[in-house]
């Protein structure tokens, strides 16, 4: 029905439909546009179901959704139905000096260059990124001639130059601020017939050339990026300037002028937003990358959830503190918050806690997630034998656990479902799945330091000493399902059980834990069960539309019952008076002996009322074809 089983997911976490040889949006292979595919039906080879394997195979070459980071394959379920996929490597090609850049940081510093040599044509494109409101790019001075490129104000870029004629300038003015911290692209040109200036995808501005005088560019002093003699430099970042195709290596002489750097600081102020989910952006040498350590989530922009499967009996434990670390080593380190996941002492509490995880199971009861301590605090996410999903804190100063019950929906579902808890002194605030966020408020005489955390636990509880009855029976059999980007402020215990970090001697694992995505696919909605299911009728019974919807229970409420005879009453009575007034109507009018007649024009010169209807209805074709059906009503 036209929704594909197939696709790839980009750079923006995006589904991809288009495939190698195709193009965005597209929604084919490379055999879908050049015609030539297995079955002429489809757009792709391997949607021509037949049993020999065909191929599809070629380039994905649009770059703002690249890399591949997966391929969904579905339709699979079927006898003999079998696919296989090969992803290859991501290969770049360009201009390697796209990003040699040099960062401008004082309004008097600049580099030189040899002269430039444009004596009749000139060529000169760059980008720039600044939050100045003004400043030189680049100038060059002859004895009269000269030449200079420089942003004039936060919306205008302005060309100059004399050959001898007296000076020119051109403008291009944008709408927008271009001093907005983003890349913009400059590009102008100069020859004997006329010069022009681009700013973006802004209209080329074009002056043409006087027909008689000085064509020639006479230029002999060096060439000075991002500043001029006695005016306000350029601060900001330059790269990619090229000059009549020469890319000059702005880098290299960076390095050994003051007041300029090598490179671009600054990429994460256009490009750190893509570091998802917390993820820190980290400036690179050309680029920027994003450290993603302090999350639940993995991949280039930590938008990659790390997950796995829990089988029945399984647990794992993150211990707050290093093995064999002292008390008095941890004494002084924040809790729970610092660059160091090694946190915590005996003697540390916390007044805040963030937890986020996806789960799903199909199994309960069961606990998800605890968190014991050296004292008789607790924390806890439950699912209790109903299927329902319970938060359970033990703070202190009241005689039972304060517990927060979702009854509103089954949690033991199979389906994935997104917990974020967060709790800030007596407030809690909860958020499941898409539901607006719920407060809550802890007791007034429950204490609000949780006191001397003391380890982490997913799946089961093993704990030395004393353990809430309630949290004791859920233990057997124990939890069996998925759990996913696990966050407990600055702690992910599965990442750290799953990928090599320094946190990873905190974690202790019983049985085989196997990395899975099960618990974050996408949220689906059940179908809906026979108790609630209005349309739903048992097999054994004859389905008549008076037993809905009772279900064939009779009504045992009095005022029911008489109600209903009443509307019986009131329908039979208007009935009759529907009647008797049609039947007066067809009396009153059967003798008046008057009708009228909707002729077709030019039917008196028409042989026959069939041929003044061909002639006068167009259309009369179609009304021949409908004739000719017939009709059982």
């Amino acid at each position: 029905e036209g929704n594909p089983y197939t696709w790839w997911v980009g750079k923006a976490n995006e589904k991809h439909y288009y495939w190698g040889g195709s193009g965005p949006g597209i929604q084919k292979c490379a055999c879908g546009i050049e015609r030539n595919c297995t079955d002429p039906k489809y757009y792709c080879n391997c949607d021509a179901d037949y049993k020999q394997w065909r191929k599809d195979s070629g380039m994905l070459s649009y770059k703002e959704h690249l890399p591949v980071s997966q391929v969904v394959v579905g339709d699979l379920d079927r006898p003999g139905s079998e696919a296989k996929v090969s992803v290859g490597p991501v290969r770049c090609q360009g201009d390697r000096n796209y990003w040699n850049a040099a960062s401008f940081v004082t309004s008097s510093s600049y580099l030189h260059f040899s002269t430039f040599q444009g004596e009749t044509s000139a060529d000169i494109s760059f980008y720039f990124k600044t939050s100045a409101s003004d400043g030189v790019f680049l100038e060059n001075l002859g004895n009269t001639d000269f030449i200079k490129l420089e942003l004039k104000s936060a919306t205008e870029v302005s060309f100059s130059f004399d050959v001898g004629n007296g000076p020119v300038e051109i403008v291009v003015r944008s709408p927008n601020p271009l001093n907005d911290d983003q890349w913009h692209r400059v590009n102008a040109e100069r020859n004997v017939k006329q010069a022009s200036l681009q700013v973006d995808q802004l209209p080329l501005e074009v002056r043409k050339a006087p027909t008689e005088g000085h064509t020639r560019l006479e230029l002999y002093s060096q060439l000075y990026v991002g500043a001029a003699g006695g005016q306000r430099g350029f601060l900001g970042c330059i790269r990619s300037l090229r000059m009549n195709g020469v890319t000059l290596d702005l880098e290299e002489r960076a390095k050994v002028t003051p007041g300029v750097k090598p490179g671009c600081s600054g990429h994460c102020t256009s490009y750190g937003m893509y570091c998802a989910n917390g993820g820190k952006c980290v400036e690179k040498y050309n680029g920027y990358s994003c450290d993603c350590s302090t999350t639940a989530y993995d991949g280039p922009f930590c938008i990659k959830d790390v997950g796995a499967f829990f089988e029945e009996g399984m647990w794992l434990r993150y211990n707050f503190h290093s093995p064999g670390t002292s008390v008095k080593d941890l004494v002084s380190r924040t809790l729970l918050s610092s660059a160091d996941p090694e946190i915590t002492g005996p003697d540390l509490s916390l007044n805040k806690e963030e937890l986020s995880f996806s789960f799903s199971t199909t199994k309960s009861p069961c606990v998800l997630f605890y968190v014991s301590s050296y004292t008789p605090d607790f924390m806890a996410v439950l699912v209790n034998p109903t299927g329902n999903l319970q938060i359970r804190y033990n703070l202190g100063g009241t005689k039972e656990p304060y517990n927060i019950d979702i009854d509103h929906r089954n949690m033991a579902n199979g389906q994935p479902h997104t917990v974020n808890v967060t709790r800030n002194g007596r407030d809690i605030v909860l958020q499941l799945d898409h539901y607006p966020p719920t407060t809550y408020s802890l007791p007034a005489t429950s204490d609000i330091q949780f006191n001397s955390p003391k380890a982490l636990f997913l799946g089961k509880v093993i704990e030395i000493g004393k353990i809430d009855q309630d949290i004791y029976k859920y233990n057997t059999p124990g939890f069996t399902g998925c759990l996913s980007r696990v966050q407990f402020n600055q702690i992910a215990p599965l990442k750290a059980a799953l990928r090599p970090t320094n946190a990873s001697s905190h974690v202790h694992i019983q049985g085989e834990l196997v990395e899975s995505n099960c618990g974050a696919s996408p949220l689906t909605i059940p179908p809906m069960s026979a108790a609630t299911d209005p349309w739903h009728l048992d097999s054994g019974k004859v389905a008549f539309i008076a037993d809905f919807p009772y279900n064939g229970q009779a009504i045992g409420d009095g005022v029911n019952r008489n109600s209903a005879i009443i509307g019986g009453v009131i329908a039979v009575v208007i009935f009759t008076i529907l009647c008797t007034l049609v039947f007066l109507i067809r009396y009153m009018f059967r003798h008046k002996g008057t009708y009228h007649t909707n002729e077709a024009k030019g039917a008196e010169s028409a042989e026959s009322a069939d041929a003044a209807i061909m002639n006068n209805d167009p259309n009369f074709t179609e009304t021949i074809d409908e004739s000719k059906k017939e009709w059982l009503i």
